[in-house]
């Protein structure tokens, strides 16, 4: 009837704030207020993209790379990530095995998509990658979720996800090196996935944004296995390990009939990805490479926050094996999640996020970016030490 409030459906009302970006804008708020605030909310490297990559670009649009492209990815984008998985993995997928996409994000959902309906469940860990919850919210999809241990250094114990899978499950979500503990799994724990996908027949993704981001523990992939041909997708992208966060720019790498699927519905939504886009990537894999200098810099923020954490009375913190974040327990300070990260913001101007919002099992923590300057990280630690005295 005309006035009537219209109504949203189940999907719409499922979804929730992105925690991250719900933060930033309080922080951004506060700022405007003329408020200094210390940002650890946001996941992005604060490096710039290297020159050649973004010359690459900029020659591309020159050359008036402007038009629309195959669905799928150019031709020489994806030949040069066949080339890239077979250097840091052991084995070469064909072209048509690979889908060029907006970010690592859509792959999520495309692939959930294709292979999952609300009758099914996906078995992934928790805490988790902000945008696997906000999938399962919108598609319905029932997440049977893992509890990642503090005693394990928050790594997916194998036994535990074995206890998850049922016969309604579709999907396994392995997401080594993590976000957002930045725990690193061992290479017999991501061959047990594997091994485990293989037995119960289901489909794994294995997401591994943050695979060339590690410390102390070498990254293995679990697309090893069946060389991405059966059931495995692996998913990667640019965004960290070459600073390319605003490009938007993400792989999948997969069995042909799932990446054919999937490309279906990115011609549909976004038609394909821009072609000098696509060619700062191809300079991205085939030039210099930055990463080592880049985890070096992240290696010596990690190390002073973290033990600077260990140093406050009511916070522990495990250390970090990969990625950029850390992921202090706070559980001895009296506050649940969201209540020490409003705490943090409104009265010692540190945007950080609550552990909830990566999932049931993120009560008790917080997450910190460390992608940021040593001298914020000292700064921050001095208004933890005297806030919670």
């Amino acid at each position: 009837m005309p006035g009537e409030m219209r109504s949203f459906t189940d999907s719409a009302l499922r979804i929730t704030p992105n925690a991250a970006f719900e933060y930033l804008a309080k922080a951004k708020a506060l700022e405007r207020q003329g408020r200094k605030v210390l940002h650890f909310e946001i996941g992005e490297p604060n490096f710039d993209t290297p020159d050649h990559i973004k010359d690459a670009a900029v020659k591309a649009l020159r050359e008036r790379r402007t038009r629309y492209v195959n669905s799928n990815g150019i031709l020489e984008l994806r030949e040069a990530i066949c080339e890239e998985v077979e250097r840091t993995r052991g084995f070469r997928p064909e072209p048509d095995q690979v889908l060029v996409t907006p970010g690592g994000n859509p792959i999520i959902y495309y692939l959930v998509t294709c292979v999952a309906d609300q009758r099914h469940n996906i078995a992934l860990q928790d805490p988790m990658f902000l945008t696997y919850l906000t999938v399962l919210q919108c598609s319905g999809v029932k997440g049977n979720l893992v509890r990642l241990k503090e005693e394990n250094e928050f790594r997916l114990d194998p036994d535990d996800l074995e206890k998850a899978l049922d016969e309604k499950t579709r999907l396994i979500i392995v997401n080594s090196p993590s976000n957002p503990t930045g725990g690193v799994m061992t290479k017999a724990e991501i061959e047990r996935v594997a091994e485990i996908a293989e037995e119960r027949d289901v489909y794994l993704l294995s997401d591994e944004v943050y695979s060339k981001m590690t410390y102390d523990r070498k990254h293995h992939s679990a697309a090893i296995r069946d060389e991405c041909k059966e059931r495995t997708i692996l998913l990667d992208g640019f965004s960290k390990s070459y600073a390319m966060t605003g490009w938007r720019l993400g792989y999948a790498v997969g069995p042909r009939d799932v990446i054919e699927k999937m490309t279906r519905i990115l011609e549909a939504t976004v038609s394909c990805v821009p072609e000098f886009v696509q060619h700062g990537g191809i300079a991205a894999l085939k030039g210099p490479q930055f990463v080592d200098k880049m985890m070096e810099t992240f290696r010596e923020r990690r190390d002073i926050l973290v033990n600077g954490l260990n140093r406050i009375p009511k916070l522990s913190c495990v250390m970090p094996q990969g990625a950029f974040y850390a992921f202090p327990n706070i559980t001895k300070t009296g506050m649940d999640s969201r209540q020490f990260a409003d705490f943090a913001i409104e009265k010692l101007g540190i945007a950080l996020l609550p552990g909830t919002g990566f999932g049931p099992s993120g009560e008790g923590y917080i997450r910190l970016s460390y992608a940021t300057s040593i001298e914020t990280i000292e700064e921050a630690l001095e208004r933890l030490q005297t806030g919670l005295e």
